[in-house]
């Protein structure tokens, strides 16, 4: 479709009129997110079961795809209505504008969810959105498995429309995202058990992180704490890297998305930000994806054990670990050791130092001595419940 096509007056309405914008994210962690959209200035933001909302219009879609660390990912609510059957369905769906939102030459995926309403069978409620979507707009419907693969999902774009069906209200959302978030587009190469970078921005964020401090790893696997630190301390955009699935919408504006990206640039930073792991195939692959992120000249990574840890230069900072739990590498009760002798590293050579440490087991948080604040409730990582253990400065 002609960009021409869709800078009518009536397009231009539409991207002025406000709607809900639904910030995805694991439950449990929904407050952190809103704290992380206040601070960019989104307005309004509310927390709501798994995840966080606020209105608003086009471009701060754009701008949430691109600036949200702690989002999975954004879906916009561009309508709803009442609906008691399916031939109510039907006809309002029928009579929806989508041709402000949608573009005829790039395939749609229906996902349909009923709950408690008149209408209770998910697939024939799928059946009539899909119909009227061939017969009012003339865009493919897609069947079959979603496209997940980045190299495929670059080559044959598709748009997923989700429609929630709750209390007899049919809502309509579009997921202007595509792949999920913690996807920045540099991690290439990763270490085992990888935490997702999403995560561990909001777990940076829960232990007072704000990219003016140093971050220091001592297992840091692929680097994932370490250059999420960095890329914050830099003013990095997350989502400087990938493309969205909001690119393929007839709302998009790409001079306007353009500006976006420009509007700001990466800050200087005297700070630097330190990861070790003794597997020397892990150390490899953060510092490519280091590389990739562009912050390899404020990181440093090193090959050794938790006992040859050695104290970087200046003031003190945080300390940021998702150490091996056992439930995935390794055998649970070869990691007290691991978990006691990082304890009394960072007790001994880290003094005024705030402790940081992802485990999904509370006996090997607890092995390390440290002495922890309360917890939140555990949070989904990869199919894992883990839990946060943070610290005051160490005496």
């Amino acid at each position: 479709m002609p960009l021409a096509m869709r800078s009518s007056a009536a397009d231009k309405r539409a991207m002025r009129t406000p709607f809900e914008i639904f910030l995805a994210v694991p439950p449990g962690l929904e407050a952190t997110l809103a704290s992380e959209a206040a601070a960019l200035g989104f307005p309004a933001p509310v927390t709501v079961p798994g995840g966080v909302s606020f209105h608003g219009g086009w471009p701060d879609v754009w701008r949430a795809n691109l600036s949200l660390r702690g989002a999975t990912r954004v879906l916009a609510r561009i309508g709803s209505f009442r609906v008691l059957h399916l031939a109510q369905l039907d006809k309002r769906a029928r009579k929806f504008d989508w041709a402000t939102v949608l573009r005829a030459d790039i395939p749609v995926r229906v996902e349909v969810t009923c709950k408690a309403s008149k209408i209770y069978h998910a697939g024939a409620a799928k059946q009539r959105i899909e119909t009227a979507l061939r017969e009012t707009l003339g865009v493919e419907v897609l069947s079959g498995p979603a496209v997940e693969d980045a190299a495929d999902a670059a080559a044959t774009p598709e748009i997923r429309l989700k429609a929630r069906i709750e209390d007899d209200l049919c809502t309509f959302s579009i997921d202007t995202t595509g792949e999920s978030l913690h996807k920045r587009g540099h991690k290439q190469a990763m270490a085992k058990a990888p935490l997702r970078e999403t995560l561990a921005a909001l777990f940076l964020r829960q232990c007072g992180y704000d990219g003016a401090e140093a971050v220091l790893d001592p297992m840091c696997g692929s680097g994932t704490f370490v250059i999420e630190a960095a890329e914050m301390a830099l003013g990095l955009l997350p989502g400087r890297a990938r493309s969205f699935a909001f690119e393929h919408l007839a709302s998009f504006d790409p001079s306007g998305w353009e500006k976006l990206r420009k509007a700001a640039p990466p800050r200087a930073t005297d700070l630097r930000f330190h990861g070790s792991d003794r597997d020397a195939g892990a150390i490899r692959a953060a510092t490519a994806n280091a590389e990739r992120a562009g912050v390899a000249g404020i990181t440093t990574f090193q090959t050794h054990a938790i006992s040859d840890l050695v104290r970087p230069e200046g003031p003190p900072g945080l300390i940021m670990v998702n150490p091996p739990y056992g439930a995935r590498i390794g055998e649970r009760k070869l990691l007290f050791a691991l978990y006691g002798a990082l304890g009394k590293t960072l007790a001994e050579r880290f003094r005024g130092w705030r402790v940081g440490l992802v485990t999904s087991d509370p006996a090997l948080a607890k092995a390390t001595a440290l002495r922890f604040l309360p917890t939140a409730p555990a949070v989904s990582n990869g199919g894992l419940k883990v839990t946060l253990y943070r610290s005051d400065p160490l005496p």
